[in-house]
């Protein structure tokens, strides 16, 4: 497959990398593609295309992803370095809202995968009025944040102080992310994220691969895995006043569907949740077909 030809915007003296699809070449509405963790603006192969044919779907690889800048992770009780930024959700969702602003300027809807669907509800606060919807593929539910232990956790309470204290070792993260960027492992996970096995192929493990063999690519890594005390999809529901839609892998492994219909429930600004059958934590790459008709019909409606 071939992919759209990447551009590059400089953002806080980073380069950010993005690519645009829009072959009608109409004024349309505008999308944002936005990746999760791990992936990049290439995990969009079967969609940007496909929904840049009516409207400009512009895609992004977040910073310390894919082809963006990957500063040196700082955590917050580390000395500032030259070059090196806390990652966060605050981090991610001023990147996108700002790409709107320089880049888009003019209303957008953004289409978020997991920790992208968190960074998208953020973003789209931020936007206000530029944002015209939210759509969230397997929305990152976040179950290892501080906000969601209970007091009845007695033994993750227990092992949750020696668990931070040692992800927060570099040689700890270092050798985790090490162990994760190998093409076999990489096959693994996606075997899990993937329960149809649908489209896991070596051009799907490419995408994921590449990226980890740049000189920086272990930061964004520990600087995410350190995140416990960040925002939740939940905090952010209510301060968004736009339509929102939830498509969701029926399998995934680990995002609960049965939480994302609670959400469904419980917020009056999600207007559907569309499930996909067999599908896992990416249904727009796992079955791209269904997710698209799925995403066309929620801009049908709320253009």
């Amino acid at each position: 497959m071939s992919f759209k030809k990447s551009e590059t915007w400089i953002w806080k003296n980073w380069e950010i990398s993005w690519s645009l699809s829009n072959k009608s070449k109409s004024d349309n509405a505008n999308i944002l593609l936005i990746h999760g963790f791990g992936a990049s603006k290439r995990h969009w192969r079967y969609n940007q295309d496909y929904l840049g044919k009516n409207f400009n779907c512009y895609a992004i690889d977040l910073l310390g992803f894919g082809e963006s800048s990957q500063p040196k992770a700082l955590l917050n009780y580390e000395p500032h370095e030259v070059n090196s930024v806390k990652y966060s959700f605050d981090l991610w969702s001023n990147q996108i809202s700002t790409f709107c602003s320089e880049v888009i300027k003019s209303p957008v809807y953004l289409i978020g995968n997991s920790i992208g669907g968190v960074i998208a509800l953020k973003a789209a606060e931020i936007l206000k009025d530029n944002c015209k919807g939210i759509i969230l593929i397997d929305c990152a539910q976040r179950t290892m944040d501080d906000k969601r232990l209970k007091k009845s956790d007695i033994l993750m309470n227990l092992f949750r102080p020696i668990l931070k204290t040692l992800v927060r070792q570099k040689i700890i993260s270092n050798t985790l992310f090490k162990r994760a960027a190998n093409p076999n492992v990489i096959k693994k996970i996606l075997e899990k994220a993937y329960p149809s096995g649908n489209n896991i192929d070596k051009e799907l493990i490419e995408i994921l691969y590449q990226p980890s063999k740049r000189k920086n690519s272990k930061e964004a890594f520990r600087g995410f895995i350190n995140l416990f005390d960040d925002y939740l999809a939940t905090d952010l529901f209510d301060k968004v006043k736009i339509p929102v839609q939830l498509i969701w892998g029926e399998k995934d492994p680990w995002e609960s569907l049965s939480e994302a219909i609670e959400w469904e429930k419980k917020f009056r600004n999600i207007k559907r949740l569309d499930i996909i059958e067999g599908a896992g934590h990416c249904p727009h790459d796992e079955e791209p077909e269904e997710t698209n008709k799925f995403i066309l019909e929620f801009l049908q409606e709320t253009k």
